[in-house]
């Protein structure tokens, strides 16, 4: 029995030495195997933080991309709306040429015809503009030759001038006639040479004598009333000039205007007496500007 217990407290002893040994390397594993999760653990947590990091970072990138996205989404809905006008642009053109070429040949004829008539329209007024000039320089020209050919005569018997494009030669009727007569004095023949010497230097000018009287009523056995002096005074003038003084006949006119074209008021002595004139008017050859005139409205 003795032998029995000593054998069980052997085993006993023995089993109780070799699980200290277990338990001490259990604990030494267990230490080692606590030492190691945690170094895994943590290294787990700092790859986690950085995960988080990571995503944090792609979420950030991708919202921005996103953003970028729809403005390019955005933008080529513009680009793709253009395209859709442009095309329907580009059909109504294509339909527009379609009608076009049908009226093209017409419409470039009207064209050209109207760049024509504008081109036509344009020589006209020049050359009417240049006729214009020529008028007047010689308008001044041939008052400048008058007033110098009858300086010496008295200013209140003959006056030259420019009225209504056209030169204008007044002579009162005090030195051309007696009272009541058409008869020309001999010494206003002198006045009538030196008009008739200038207007035959230009024979591109015609010649309209005037005669004017005041409003006084006259009546003789010669003369009917005031449109017949002025009338007869205006051609005893032309006649003058034509015979005496060789101014060619065709480019002369007469004629009378009675009292009905005063310079001044008749209710004076001096009105009346400024309105008995015979007045010869120089002026361009009528036909040559109605030529141009027909010209220009022809084309």
């Amino acid at each position: 029995m003795k032998k029995l217990i000593l054998f069980a407290s052997s085993i006993v002893i023995m089993s109780s030495c070799v699980s200290k040994k277990k338990l001490t390397a259990a604990q030494a594993e267990y230490a080692n195997f606590k030492a190691s999760t945690e170094s895994s653990l943590a290294k787990a947590k700092a790859d986690l933080n950085d995960c988080d990091k990571t995503r944090a970072s792609l979420e950030a990138d991708l919202k921005s991309k996103d953003g970028d996205l729809q403005a390019k989404i955005k933008q080529l809905k513009g680009l793709e709306d253009q395209i859709d006008y442009l095309k329907k642009t580009n059909t109504n053109l294509l339909d527009r040429m379609s009608d076009l070429s049908i009226v093209s040949k017409a419409g470039a004829e009207s064209i050209k015809k109207s760049l024509e008539t504008l081109n036509d329209q344009s020589k006209y007024i020049k050359d009417l503009n240049s006729s214009v000039q020529r008028k007047d320089s010689l308008n001044l020209a041939l008052v400048m030759t008058l007033k110098r050919s009858l300086a010496d005569v008295n200013d209140d018997d003959v006056t030259v001038e420019v009225k209504k494009g056209v030169v204008y030669i007044s002579i009162s009727d005090k030195m051309l006639f007696q009272s009541g007569s058409a008869v020309i004095n001999a010494k206003a023949e002198t006045v009538l040479e030196k008009v008739a010497k200038v207007v035959n230097d230009h024979k591109e000018l015609d010649i309209l004598v005037e005669g004017h009287t005041d409003s006084v009523p006259i009546a003789t056995d010669c003369l009917k009333d005031n449109w017949d002096l002025s009338t007869k005074r205006a051609t005893s003038v032309v006649r003058l000039l034509q015979t005496k003084f060789s101014v060619a006949p065709e480019r002369m006119t007469a004629g009378g205007r009675s009292e009905f074209a005063p310079k001044d008021s008749n209710e004076s002595s001096t009105g009346r007496k400024l309105n008995r004139r015979t007045e010869i008017i120089v002026t361009p050859k009528l036909d040559q500007f109605f030529q141009l005139l027909a010209n220009g409205q022809g084309k």
